[in-house]
């Protein structure tokens, strides 16, 4: 039997329109007590101004957040930032919500950037700037002998001409990559074991260290991953306080809480609160617009991502596919998976 939820608009105050799978056919709808986000994806972009008009006209004081409003409210809130009227914490939520990321979708869950790169003394010098990772560059390209590799693949890429070239084959944020960080917090347990048909996958692959996680990712040509929020607010998701048989891993030793940096002191709150403050140091907020450019700005796509080295495989972009138009079901069932699974850059804000 099907499960029938029923919501009061009345109790929303904001509307934004947002995507699903790439395509313009969703809203997600704002509580005004801030109890939680409703996000409603419809059949077609008409169906869903079609839905949008009849709440409108039903709720005239409902704020609506279209693309241009998104973009203009972006810019003021980059200037109240700038004149350090909002944390960066806040600053990076909110243009993540404008650019459609939401806690509602793990395929477009909020992003968030690697700020430090430092995982290993025993002491975390914040006023050090080689403490700090390189926000001007994409992860990809922060270790040159990785970089070297991404611009050879991008170059014999550009004279195959089959495909849009790309540096990158995987991508910053996705499901799985939500799924690997938060393994061990509900509901994100469960939805990992889901996706790895009913049970974990293996101990080796499961996030161990957030050390080795940053090694992984400026080391592998298959790993860019950036960061999700929960490292700089929830310490909860460094704990296996569910006691969850992770498995063992390869040198015989069971997997249990993630391994913190020595600077942390076996304590994930110490190490949220010391990352929480990298994130809002000066050394950050000096090149933090640098890293929003490639993400949620004009370093996105075209030349400007070329010279980054910032470009993505085409279908993790929006406008790269119009579902409807694909009447093939087992092609348009293929190109929704790649979607879905392989990462969905934001909207652009800047």
């Amino acid at each position: 039997s099907q499960r029938i939820w029923r919501w009061d608009l009345d109790a929303f105050h904001e509307l934004h329109y947002a995507r699903y799978l790439l395509q313009p056919t969703a809203v997600e709808l704002c509580h005004s007590h801030r109890a939680g986000h409703l996000l409603l994806s419809f059949g077609s972009a008409r169906a869903r101004r079609d839905w949008v008009a009849g709440l409108v006209q039903r709720r005239p004081r409902l704020q609506v957040f279209d693309r241009a409003r998104k973009q203009a409210w972006a810019a003021a809130l980059a200037q109240r930032w700038a004149r350090h009227g909002m944390s960066t914490f806040d600053y990076l939520m909110a243009l993540n919500t404008l650019a459609g990321r939401s806690f509602c979708d793990l395929d477009q869950y909020p992003v968030f950037p690697w700020v430090l790169r430092d995982f290993e003394s025993a002491e975390l010098d914040l006023n050090d700037p080689a403490s700090y990772r390189d926000l001007s560059k994409p992860i990809g390209a922060l270790n040159p002998d990785q970089l070297e590799f991404f611009r050879a693949r991008y170059e014999s890429l550009k004279r195959d001409r089959d495909l849009p070239p790309f540096f990158y084959g995987t991508h910053y944020s996705s499901a799985g990559i939500v799924l690997f960080y938060l393994l061990r917090l509900a509901p994100f347990t469960r939805l990992a074991r889901q996706l790895q048909g009913g049970k974990f996958d293996h101990a080796d692959r499961l996030f161990q260290s957030v050390a080795g996680a940053w090694h992984s990712c400026t080391h592998h040509s298959s790993d860019v991953k950036e960061l999700v929020p929960e490292f700089f607010c929830q310490p909860e998701f460094l704990r296996n306080a569910g006691k969850h048989a992770l498995g063992v891993r390869q040198d015989g030793a069971a997997l249990g809480d993630v391994e913190l940096p020595p600077w942390a002191n076996g304590s994930p709150e110490e190490f949220v609160r010391l990352h929480r403050r990298a994130l809002e140091s000066e050394a950050v907020s000096r090149g933090l617009h640098l890293w929003i450019d490639l993400i949620f700005g004009w370093r996105q796509r075209g030349r400007p991502a070329e010279e980054a080295c910032n470009a993505f495989f085409y279908l993790t972009y929006e406008g790269a596919v119009d579902l409807e138009a694909l009447t093939d079901p087992m092609q348009r069932a293929a190109v929704e998976d790649q979607i879905r699974h392989f990462g969905q850059t934001p909207i652009q804000l800047f």
